[in-house]
């Protein structure tokens, strides 16, 4: 596939005059063409609004294709790279496990069942649907199940965000995963905009349909099962043990997600090796969207061919990093704790991001150094945060919130007046200061005046901050070696949970390798 790259229109101008403007380019005729189509679409509003695109070009005689490549600084040659799957010969004796069913545990099932395998995925949560309700009962009663909630539960903590799929990693295996999604139902759209996501209301049904997948290849999913212990004998496991009962295995994917702490503590009592690794802590910022949207696209914001304003922005000192993560376009918080009188918030939105509200994440990121070390007082950090949240929310698993006025100017409470919380139980007035240590606070007042400078519209008076956000990434790293083994043989530590990934497509493209590993060490047992 030839690529032109960095095609500029206005936005009155139709996506097909991208196609257009890539032919003549290219100087082709209509004969020489086997089809042609926007491969991406992004947004430049720097210096007014304009879409800026990168078209594909498929040529009627492929061989001809690379008399491209390099002929202009916007002109690529994109070989489409399938998914190999080496053949290993070791013969396996027992079905491979897999611990979790987010996207890592997910993409990895399914590549092993399509190559034979049979997998079992455990999944301490509930299956989607059953998930969807339990979460929706937390919101209107306060009453948590710590077992399956936000964070735990088919699809992983994932499924109650944007299903944002962007990534930094450059890894060919992403379009795999793009491609799959798409071929269990996520919009095309997808393998074609810039920051692409799926949202959460269409994301429920392509984790259901690629669950069935894995069922119907022979694999099975085990729903509300807990993996408690695991057995080694020379170095190497050998079964597993959970709350329904003890499974042989000798191999076990560690596929937990980041939030899996007494899974971790577990692990380190059976010695794997594992260390602390950074993360992020502080608070959502919820911002109307039509202001977000002024911010970005000025006099063009509400033009019907613009997307919803997505940002990204930071803001570094001689201190400590303070960014923006997980923007979620008129959207709304949610309550994301997985632990008793704690209080965890995150973000999500659906397809179509039509809420009022933008929000996102605003955190501080804290290092190993901060913890010497440890990973259990990186978590004990944690929680320490999530429980003062709790307390102050008023022990009802309400949270607490500060309009941006009183958080600068270090008076407690809510000037509400364009920005309505979205918390679904409730917030309580407080001053963000009591909730973090000194150092957190003092680079969140430094930023947030800051990024405000860069977007107007982002931190502005009656922008609201709900708190507390400490589930950016995985605190833990497991060790693994070449092999993607962990010092037990056998174990295969996998994803967000285990230090490998930020994100679904990351995620999942890391369950991915792990499959592949797996398949190119291991054959079925006939």
């Amino acid at each position: 596939m030839i690529i032109v790259n960095n095609i500029k229109l206005n936005i009155e101008q139709p996506k097909q005059q991208a196609v257009a403007v890539a032919v003549k380019k290219l100087k082709l005729q209509k004969s020489d063409i086997k089809d042609a189509f926007v491969h991406k679409m992004s947004v430049d509003a720097r210096n007014g609004v304009r879409f800026v695109y990168s078209v594909g070009i498929n040529l009627t005689d492929e061989s001809k294709e690379q008399l491209f490549a390099g002929k202009d600084k916007d002109i690529s040659v994109k070989q489409k790279q399938p998914l190999v799957i080496e053949k290993g010969e070791k013969t396996l004796n027992t079905r491979p496990v897999i611990c979790g069913l987010g996207p890592a545990g997910l993409f990895c099932a399914l590549v092993l069942a399509r190559q034979g395998f049979r997998p079992i995925v455990l999944e301490q949560g509930e299956d989607v649907d059953t998930r969807t309700r339990t979460v929706k009962n937390f919101e209107n009663t306060a009453k948590l199940d710590t077992q399956s909630n936000i964070q735990f539960g088919e699809g992983g903590a994932g499924t109650f965000s944007d299903g944002k799929l962007t990534t930094r990693i450059g890894d060919s295996r992403c379009g795999f995963v793009t491609d799959t999604l798409v071929e269990f139902g996520a919009p095309g759209e997808i393998k074609h905009i810039a920051k692409p996501h799926i949202g959460t209301d269409l994301l429920v049904n392509v984790i259901k349909n690629i669950r069935n997948e894995i069922i119907r290849l022979g694999g099975e999913v085990r729903f509300c099962t807990k993996l408690t212990d695991i057995s080694v004998k020379n170095g190497a496991v050998y079964s597993v043990s959970t709350t329904n009962g003890d499974i042989g295995t000798e191999l076990l994917v560690m596929a937990t997600g980041h939030s899996a702490r007494d899974t971790f503590f577990m692990l380190k009592d059976k010695s794997l090796l594992m260390e602390a690794k950074p993360f992020s802590v502080g608070v959502r910022i919820e911002s109307l969207q039509t202001e977000i949207d002024k911010g970005l696209y000025h006099s063009l914001a509400g033009h019907p061919a613009l997307p919803k304003g997505e940002y990204q922005l930071s803001h570094n000192t001689k201190g400590r990093g303070v960014y923006t993560f997980c923007m979620c376009p008129g959207g709304n918080v949610v309550a994301a704790a997985s632990e008793e009188n704690t209080v965890v918030v995150n973000g999500m939105s659906l397809h179509a991001r039509d809420g009022r509200n933008a929000n996102s994440a605003v955190v501080v990121s804290v290092t190993p150094h901060d913890f010497d070390g440890d990973f259990t007082k990186a978590i004990a950090f944690q929680r320490q945060l999530e429980k003062r949240a709790f307390e102050m929310g008023g022990r009802n698993y309400k949270a607490p919130a500060q309009t941006v006025d009183n958080f600068l100017s270090g008076k407690a409470g809510l000037n509400i007046n364009r920005v309505t919380p979205s918390y679904p139980i409730g917030v309580t007035e407080c001053d963000m200061a009591d909730l973090f240590p000194d150092h957190i606070t003092k680079e969140l007042k430094n930023a947030l005046p800051a990024m405000n400078r860069k977007l107007n519209g982002f931190a502005e008076a009656d922008s609201v901050l709900t708190g507390v956000e400490t589930r950016t990434s995985s605190p833990v790293r497991i060790l693994r070696g070449e092999n993607c083994q962990s010092n037990i043989k056998g174990i295969y530590p996998c994803g967000e949970g285990a230090g490998y990934a930020g994100g679904i497509m990351s995620a999942a493209v890391d369950g991915v390798r792990i499959a592949q590993q797996i398949c190119s060490e291991y054959t079925v047992k006939n």
